[in-house]
């Protein structure tokens, strides 16, 4: 080959090799701010990916470069990204076994076996499905009705969207609340998980509320009680079943929902609760940061509650889910990344454990390569996983 097109060759392959171990490098390193942690929370989702670039590119290098002075760089790099990307499969077994002894030491050995049959037809075969990892989820087909009026506050106009079944019924109903430092995000946002559960046998109702700064801590409840309350009085218009209710939000949005349940403020009989990542306990989260923390979790708390827990000790309180613990709460899945560098992992163990020896029925699924939002990639591997247990969960719960 020309020594022009070699080192041109070279190049190309470098720069191939540097994108494929700066994206996979995400999948074990903690992201120090907000552009990285896109790359953090996504890496670990879409590792097949990574791994088949990573595979070709050890090839190129193994095979095509044998006379090269750089072959040994090269292939150095694209074995350690090779490494990082397998990292999330690697688990995936012992991860899933864990989960499924989680579900029948919680629920009940016998647990699926009280689950209808035609739910149960509908429901994911495989903890993981290959397709859908390469290629995403096929489009789910489901009735929305979208932006209907709930209430006015301050001047804010607040909204739902509602995803019903393909066809009219009475169906059990679970009530979403989006994430988004309870400073941003739309009903929305929930939209391909409403989807997903409506096509299976399920109404959603995915609510909105006020944002801070603007509008501080309780106001963010206020909003979900208020929602509920017109669930209540307008829920069968939409076949609902208002009497199979579970509320679940991730984030900021399972923040919110567990204190819906557990404060005892809703209209509606709460059946179960589920809790992606949401942040547990407010004092201790500002006092136990995570290193890095690219979010700057106590600015986000001050614009919440107003300022720090020793100028409102009050809020901080009343905003912490795990003050409600109590013997008789509905029951709880809590799903957290044990990467998760927004809410830390530690607040989800202690919470599960205060939850069971208070007598409740919780479950407590960690996915060891998952970093905070990981839903977001929606066909990933986490939320695969998430998403077949999360559904079997409610299918107990609601049926």
């Amino acid at each position: 080959m020309p020594y022009m097109l070699q080192v041109i060759w070279q190049f190309f392959i470098s720069i191939f090799i540097s994108i494929n171990l700066f994206l996979s490098a995400w999948i074990v390193l903690p992201p120090p701010n907000m552009f990285l942690v896109k790359f953090a929370v996504g890496a670990p989702e879409v590792s097949p990916w990574l791994i088949a670039l990573n595979g070709i590119a050890t090839w190129i290098v193994a095979a095509l470069m044998r006379r090269s002075p750089w072959q040994v760089v090269f292939l150095s790099a694209s074995l350690l990204a090779l490494f990082f990307s397998t990292l999330p499969l690697l688990q995936f077994p012992h991860t899933n076994q864990r989960f499924a002894d989680a579900m029948r030491s919680a629920l009940g050995k016998d647990y699926l076996e009280r689950i209808p049959s035609n739910i149960a037809a509908g429901m994911r075969k495989q903890p993981l499905v290959w397709l859908d990892s390469l290629g995403g989820m096929p489009a789910d087909k489901c009735r929305i009705v979208e932006d209907i009026p709930f209430a006015t506050k301050d001047g804010v106009d607040l909204k739902m969207n509602v995803y019903q079944p393909p066809h009219p019924g009475k169906y059990p109903t679970i009530i979403a609340i989006y994430g988004g430092a309870w400073q941003r995000g739309k009903p929305k946002d929930y939209a391909r998980f409403s989807s997903y559960m409506a096509a299976r046998g399920y109404t959603v109702f995915a609510i909105d509320y006020r944002h801070a700064p603007k509008y501080r801590f309780p106001a963010q409840i206020e909003d979900v009680a208020t929602a509920l309350t017109f669930i209540q009085q307008h829920g069968s218009e939409y076949d609902a079943d208002l009497n199979r209710i579970a509320i679940m939000g991730s984030s900021a949005g399972a923040h919110l929902a567990m204190l819906a349940a557990y404060q005892g403020i809703s209209p509606l009989p709460i059946k179960a609760v589920v809790d992606y990542y949401g942040p547990i306990d407010l004092p201790g989260g500002y006092a136990h940061p995570p290193f890095p923390d690219p979010i700057d979790n106590r600015a986000v708390l001050r614009k919440l509650l107003g300022g720090t827990p020793a100028e409102f000790p009050e809020p901080y309180r009343q905003g912490s889910p795990i003050n409600y613990i109590r013997k008789g709460l509905p029951p709880t899945l809590i799903v957290h990344g044990q990467r998760d560098n927004i809410v830390e992992f530690s607040f989800a163990q202690t919470f599960h454990q205060k939850l069971k020896a208070s007598g409740n029925i919780a479950v407590l699924l960690d996915i060891p390569w998952a970093e905070h939002a990981f839903d977001v990639v929606f066909h990933g591997l986490s939320n695969q996983l998430a998403l077949y247990y999360t559904e079997r969960f409610l299918a107990w719960a609601l049926h």
